[in-house]
């Protein structure tokens, strides 16, 4: 039998902490060569404004093997009614190679996306951080306000983004019961990324929204948004006063604009990553070493996120009777 798991069916069973938990195990593995992660194809529909990433994974440890088709259709919302960006994932039982699960991928992928802002605040954040500044109130940023507050004690949220007042009023409104600690609206982008331990930026931004000489020494930033060569939300300065972790080295090298522009630039290379945070979490690497250095942790988005967090909520959706059994 195979379940269908709806994106109610997903929310219900998936918690943040849960998340964390999850994609800490899966980084630790694929640190450790136990995990397989090839690299994600794309297939363009430029008739149709389209994008397809095919993500496919497989983590020995943890017995989770599955695929993750994500689209990217410009179009959707104005010609179609749909969303721009839609997601499935397919697990697989790993003795047989049967379907065990066919799930919805959205709200799973932004909890993932926001999990890694929480891992890597769990891991290389100071101790006592307690005011967190987000750049951007769009789709994806729930989930990262949610993941930071479940990695350390936030008594303040900063929020800033372009989007116009009212929204933003609302993104805050959203984050009841999310965020204990108080909300607040930017006035001022500068200010608010000195007042912060954490800073976190997921926007869709292409050129720079920060800039390095803004952070206070001790920060840490989760870098989320941009995850294209020519795209960037951090400037060159930021780059260079950071000690760089990313999600992994080489799908930063194939992706992320933050570093490859001012690598083409001739004043940064990627011989100053200090590694890959699968590494951080092994024991392999040190994390944060002083409560001075500031610390940048970069993720543009892996398989083993999909794969790992599914494999779990396909267990727990079993466990809890949720989703609807069929037979192929």
């Amino acid at each position: 039998m195979t379940r269908l798991l709806s994106r109610n069916d997903v929310m219900q069973v998936l918690t943040m902490e849960d998340t964390i938990d999850i994609l800490e195990q899966a980084f630790a593995d694929l640190a450790t060569d136990r995990a397989v992660l090839p690299q994600r194809t794309a297939i363009t529909a430029p008739e149709h404004g389209g994008l397809s990433l095919f993500m496919p994974a497989f983590l020995k440890g943890m017995g989770a093997l599955g695929t993750k088709v994500v689209t990217v259709y410009k179009n959707n919302p104005a010609k179609y009614d749909l969303p721009t960006v839609l997601g499935t994932i397919l697990i697989l039982d790993v003795k047989t190679g049967a379907p065990l699960a066919v799930m919805d991928g959205g709200y799973l992928t932004g909890m993932r996306t926001g999990g890694v802002a929480g891992l890597g605040t769990r891991w290389l954040a100071r101790e006592d951080a307690k005011v967190h500044t987000m750049f951007g109130t769009g789709g994806m940023a729930r989930t990262h306000a949610w993941a930071v507050a479940c990695a350390r004690p936030i008594e303040k949220l900063i929020l800033s983004s372009l989007d116009p007042r009212k929204k933003q009023e609302a993104f805050a409104a959203s984050l009841e019961g999310v965020v204990s600690g108080e909300i607040v609206i930017a006035d001022d982008p500068a200010e608010a990324v000195a007042a912060a331990d954490v800073v976190t930026l997921i926007t869709s931004a292409s050129e720079p929204i920060v800039e390095g000489s803004w952070f206070k020494p001790g920060t840490h930033i989760n870098a989320t948004g941009s995850h294209a060569p020519g795209t960037r939300e951090l400037d060159t300065a930021t780059v260079l006063r950071s000690k760089i972790v990313c999600d992994l080295i080489d799908a930063c090298r194939a992706e992320a604009g933050d570093f490859l522009i001012p690598a083409e630039e001739g004043v940064w290379s990627f011989e100053r990553v200090h590694g890959s945070l699968g590494d951080v979490i092994a024991g392999k690497i040190p994390g944060r070493e002083t409560n001075e250095e500031i610390t940048l942790v970069k993720s543009v988005g892996l398989a083993i996120q999909d794969i790992s967090v599914a494999q779990h909520v396909c267990r727990k959706a079993e466990g809890a009777g949720v989703g609807t059994d069929f037979m192929f």
